[in-house]
This record gives structure tokens, sequence and C-alpha cells, in this order.
């Protein structure tokens, strides 16, 4: 659990919270940090992924006065909008549009569920775990399938 661990995370999310107070659409912090702020061990957070909704990008980029990036080609995923917040203890990526390479094709991930999690007064939007399970064994990386299986209360494998 965060609460009493790791200083520079609570920090990060703090920003975090703050920056994307005046986002018109919902907004969610996947990947480790969102583990750890379920209380499963996340192993370690080296920086904050977060979900945003195309709509908000141009203006939060903007407030934070960062660039969006163009990104080589991943197999695995993609963003319509891609940035970089580097200037807290943790970077943060920013991820609008962000998609999910299936057999099917690409599949846009919005989440369904969003849990609120205090954070240092603030809150913190992040999938509800049942649904965070499933992001992550979706994206299928030996780290996604751990971070999975530490949500569950379960060793990999």
């Amino acid at each position: 659990m965060i609460g009493s661990g790791d200083p520079s995370l609570i920090e990060t999310l703090a920003a975090i919270a703050d920056a994307m107070s005046p986002a018109l659409r919902p907004w969610w912090v996947i990947g480790s940090a969102a583990v750890a702020l379920h209380g499963a061990d996340a192993g370690k957070v080296g920086d904050v992924d977060i979900l945003v909704d195309p709509s908000d990008a141009d203006a939060l980029f903007r407030r934070l006065g960062v660039a969006a990036l163009d990104l080589l080609p991943h197999p695995l995923f993609r963003s319509e909008r891609f940035a970089r917040w580097a200037v807290h203890p943790l970077p943060v990526e920013m991820m609008a549009g962000f998609a999910i390479a299936t057999n099917g094709g690409w599949q846009r991930l919005e989440p369904a569920t969003r849990h609120g999690i205090a954070v240092d007064g603030r809150i913190i939007h992040v999938p509800a775990r049942e649904e965070l399970i499933a992001i992550l064994g979706r994206i299928g990386r030996p780290k996604d399938v751990a971070r999975a299986a530490a949500l569950e209360g379960r060793e990999p494998g």
C-alpha cells in the first residue's frame, strides 16, 4: 500500500490529481501505480501511466507545458496522443486514445469502472481491481501478468 510507502509516488500522484482537476472527461491511472494504489505489490514503480480522453489531451499538454511526442510503432499498444511529464519525482506518461493490439485489430482501452483512491488529500482514479486485472492480462507483457497475479493475491505463472 502506498499510504505509508513511497514518497516519490505519493508526490507524483498528488501532482497528477491537481493537473487533472480541470479535465472534462474521465481519466485513470493504470499500470504499476494503479496496482500499488490497490494495495498489491507492484514491484518498483518507475513511472505513472495515465489514460486521458483525447478531447482533454491538448489542453492538458498546454497546461503542463509538454509537447505531444511521435513514438515509434509498438506491436502491442499505441496512443493517438502521447506526452511525458517529467517534472516530479516519477515521470508521468499521458496516453490519449490508448489502444491495445488484439487478434481482431486495435481495441481502444477505456475502462468501464472508475474507483477513487485518496492520496495526500486528493482523489486518484483507477479501474476497479477486477477490471485492472483484465487490462493487465490484455496487455500481456510478463510484468503485466505478474502485476495481475499480485492483484489476485497469487504467484505469477
